[in-house]
């Protein structure tokens, strides 16, 4: 499913500013508009694309209880199910980052300390693990 904000996002580069000014609204406003929107769009195209009507929602953005409550009527709406894990399971992917070193470990395959980065906001799924580069994803020696 391949979607494009570009047009959405331009249009509010160039309108918030001044409806801030000329006090149509607040940064608030603006921000619960912009997560309802993308929520509705991302989400009803997402099921309607893949014809489900039940949905598990994880992560760190399970937590997100507004996130929750649009999902839960999406998914009424279908007549479908909202499954919502438990925060204490939501908060982050420690298990995946130790499955990840444990491959690694398996594998052979080390990074020196000083070599050693993080970033925030880097995305798991576009960081390259040394397994991953070695060709031997999810395999045990």
């Amino acid at each position: 499913m391949d979607v494009s904000f570009s047009g959405i996002l331009s249009y509010i580069k160039s309108t918030a500013e001044e409806k801030l000014k000329n006090n149509e609204g607040t940064p608030a406003d603006l921000c619960y508009s912009l997560q309802t929107f993308f929520a509705m769009l991302v989400e009803t195209r997402a099921m309607a694309h893949r014809d489900k009507k039940d949905v598990l929602i994880v992560g760190g953005v399970g937590c997100n209880e507004r996130l929750q409550d649009m999902m839960r009527t999406m998914c009424s709406e279908r007549d479908g199910t909202l499954f919502a894990t438990d925060d204490r399971y939501c908060i982050d992917n420690g298990a995946m980052i130790a499955y990840t070193g444990l491959l690694e470990f398996v594998n052979g395959i080390e990074t020196p300390l000083e070599d050693t980065t993080f970033a925030q906001r880097f995305r798991t799924d576009e960081v390259p693990c040394g397994v991953a580069r070695e060709g031997r994803v999810g395999t045990w020696r």
